[in-house]
């Protein structure tokens, strides 16, 4: 599978396969589509393709499009195609931020002149990003990476934090980056100076937590034969980072809250109070109200932590961010060991973007660390089959990865045209696309209309 140029959506196949053809002669490369969510499946905040679709199309219209379009990335250039009745809705979706609209029927010139002037448009867009990254070795957007709308607005939230004097609650399911974030609003932060102190609640024993984190005096325990410095004292001056905060016991909430409230810390065994000053991020992937109300965590705590609230979306929700996470990851991790990275093919990039990922983005990261050591067969072997580990190796299982291979060899040989793919295999276009549902290939492969 190649990245294409342009991907054409229309439920009208004829119409399809016109604009195809326009498009086509003038050294431009199609993927066809005949529904929105075909043509916007595996579509990346790094692809170089724009899209060119019919304003009226089953189950959603130009202005979903559009809005759709834009939780992928928002620079990605929408050319509306629109029947005198749609114009209404069209203009809508062009004041939403469409790039063009044309009339129906489409002029061949006004429609081939338009999608130049976009691709233009998105190859310096894409440029300039690519720049920027470059000569930013250390910045927002090489610590929080991403171009998905919501990780966009995450940005500038965390940059405005990070230069104000409050705690933070970072919020957000395993994976996910919440240690990531916590130290670049320590770094770009008002406390950069100091510094970056972290601690597990989850991975210390509970007899053992209080003395880490408040530390101690000679005696003040069987064991304790000289003073330690616990880790908040240590965090002075700069950020004290509480991951898994929720798996604090109760007693040792109570402490904390004073510190929080009084910034003054107490060892064990002592009864002086030390100044402490320094900044708190909390994290969790459980909601501490939620757990408050169970009895599992001091409300009065969970209040004065949710001050500043952070809340990292998911890997699956922002799928645009794949490829470009997955390249960054493949950079580093061949730099660790002296390598080049290697290269991944669009259709493999594809296949990524439409895992569920419950890894989230350090899942995403090992896959990287795999395929540049050449583990990561799902990628490494080209044919793009992905076979959950769980999968036992029966004989259906292995018919099936077969004749998934062999539809996949057959649809790339045809540049994904569905009518010449059918006629190669011997088969008819509904068998094709039955049998491609049923290997969830169908919506990953531009299927131009003939």
């Amino acid at each position: 599978m190649k990245m294409h140029d342009v991907v054409l959506i229309d439920d009208d196949l004829e119409v399809l396969e016109a604009y195809c053809q326009t498009l086509e002669l003038e050294g431009m490369t199609v993927a066809a589509h005949a529904s929105v969510e075909e043509g916007l499946f595996g579509l990346g905040s790094d692809s170089a393709s724009i899209i060119v679709s019919d304003v009226r199309m089953p189950n959603h219209d130009g202005f979903d499009l559009v809005s759709m379009t834009k939780q992928i990335d928002v620079d990605i250039p929408v050319i509306l195609i629109s029947g005198h009745g749609d114009v209404p809705m069209a203009l809508q979706a062009m004041r939403a931020g469409a790039w063009d609209l044309i009339e129906k029927p489409a002029d061949p010139v006004h429609l081939v002149e338009s999608v130049r002037r976009a691709r233009e448009h998105r190859r310096v867009v894409l440029e300039n990003r690519r720049l920027r990254l470059a000569s930013l070795p250390d910045g927002w957007e090489t610590r929080v990476i991403g171009h998905a709308p919501t990780m966009v607005a995450m940005r500038n939230t965390l940059a405005r934090i990070a230069g104000a004097k409050t705690d933070v609650l970072i919020t957000g399911e395993t994976g996910t980056g919440k240690e990531v974030a916590a130290r670049a609003i320590h770094d770009f932060g008002s406390h950069a100076n100091g510094r970056f102190v972290a601690v597990n609640c989850g991975a210390i024993p509970e007899a053992m937590l209080e003395s880490e984190l408040f530390g101690h005096e000679p005696g003040a325990f069987t064991g304790a034969r000289e003073r330690r410095i616990g880790k908040i004292e240590y965090a002075h001056g700069g950020t004290l980072f509480l991951d898994e905060i929720e798996s604090m016991p109760l007693a040792a909430q109570v402490r904390l809250l004073r510190v929080l409230q009084e910034r003054t810390i107490e060892r064990l065994g002592s009864n002086k109070e030390l100044p402490v000053d320094m900044r708190v991020i909390s994290a969790t992937k459980h909601n501490l109200h939620k757990l408050a109300a169970e009895g599992k965590f001091r409300e009065d705590l969970a209040y004065r932590l949710d001050i500043a609230r952070i809340e990292i979306p998911p890997l699956r929700d922002r799928r645009g961010d794949v490829a470009l996470l997955f390249h960054h990851f493949l950079d580093l991790a061949a730099k660790r060991q002296g390598w080049v990275a290697p290269k991944v093919d669009p259709g493999r990039l594809s296949e990524l973007a439409a895992r569920s990922w419950p890894g989230n983005v350090r899942e995403l990261r090992n896959v990287a660390e795999r395929f540049v050591l050449g583990l990561e067969e799902d990628l490494a072997d080209g044919t793009g089959a992905h076979v959950p580990a769980d999968r036992t190796d029966t004989l259906e299982a292995q018919l099936d990865r077969h004749e998934r291979l062999v539809i996949l060899d057959a649809l790339s040989a045809h540049d994904g045209k569905i009518g010449a793919t059918a006629d190669a295999l011997g088969i008819s276009r509904k068998t094709l696309y039955l049998k491609m549902r049923k290997f969830d290939i169908a919506a990953r492969m531009d299927s131009a209309a003939e």
